[in-house]
């Protein structure tokens, strides 16, 4: 008697592996479906170098979502655009938001940091906007104190 084997293989969730045929049969529709809504502009197969359509397991999971809106909730295909077209704002959106927030963590880091500085130095320092210069506190309240040069040696 022989062993049956099976080979269990990892691909990546938007890798193309799926000829239009299998991406039909899984998203239950029919091929000439894909073929429209890769016209409007709803899903991007990947192509094989020879030109052949190759579908992802996302792109099938995309494919279930449209006919999803157009079957259950009785959308047409300006309206799937539109849904698809605003997931996709709120993702950048999103996105941005995450790197403000991480920025926001930086600076306040940053900020920290700067404190234990103006600790250390035991006086109040503030930033000059217009030279963007870091100066003590003091030093900045005259706005008549200008530096001097001389011959003889540095500002006064």
């Amino acid at each position: 008697m022989s062993q049956r084997r099976t080979t269990r293989i990892e691909v990546s969730h938007d890798r193309g592996v799926f000829m239009i045929s299998v991406a039909a049969e899984l998203a239950e529709m029919h091929p000439q479906t894909l073929r429209m809504y890769e016209a409007r502009g709803l899903i991007e197969p990947q192509r094989s170098p020879k030109g052949t359509r190759l579908y992802s397991q996302a792109d099938v999971e995309r494919l279930r979502r449209i006919q999803e809106m157009t079957g259950e909730l009785g959308l047409n295909l300006a309206g799937v655009e539109q849904v698809l077209e605003m997931e996709e704002k709120l993702e950048r959106a999103q996105k941005r938001v995450e790197a403000l927030e991480r920025r926001a963590v930086e600076l306040q880091a940053h900020i920290a940091e700067l404190e234990q500085v103006r600790e250390r130095v035991g006086q109040d320092i503030v930033h000059m906007r217009k030279t963007g210069d870091i100066v003590r506190a003091e030093d900045a309240r005259s706005p008549f104190k200008i530096p001097v040069r001389r011959d003889d040696g540095p500002p006064r």
